[in-house]
């Protein structure tokens, strides 16, 4: 499947719209980058760096922002239409989104986010 960069990355605007308003305003130092792929695992969709919400104490200060990566080639490589891949994108944005809330993998993905 083929996408422009341009379009890709409306995809992934289009995903963090979905966030309640509550969640977006509690989301803080984190930047959302989109990439085209990941040079150390190269088939992963997407990669939360940082310091979860949950985790950070009065100490967490000068810090540089957490990074929401989402990987734009292995999503088009999976994806065969346009349906299926806005599906996967979302699922791919919530789910870093999650990890930078604290939430771990196996809750994730037994609640139906990646």
């Amino acid at each position: 499947m083929w996408m422009s960069e341009r379009s890709f990355e409306n995809l992934v605007g289009e995903a963090l719209d979905l966030l309640p308003d509550e969640l977006m305003n509690a989301m803080t130092n984190v930047v959302v980058l989109v990439r085209p792929y990941n040079s150390d695992d190269p088939g992963i969709l997407g990669l939360y760096t940082g310091v979860a919400l949950t985790e950070r104490t009065m100490d967490y200060t000068g810090f540089l922002p957490d990074t929401i990566e989402i990987y734009r080639e292995p999503l088009l490589q999976m994806c065969s239409s346009d349906d299926e891949l806005r599906r996967e994108v979302a699922i791919t944005v919530l789910h870093e989104v999650g990890h930078h809330f604290g939430i771990d993998d196996a809750w994730l993905h037994a609640n139906g986010w990646g």
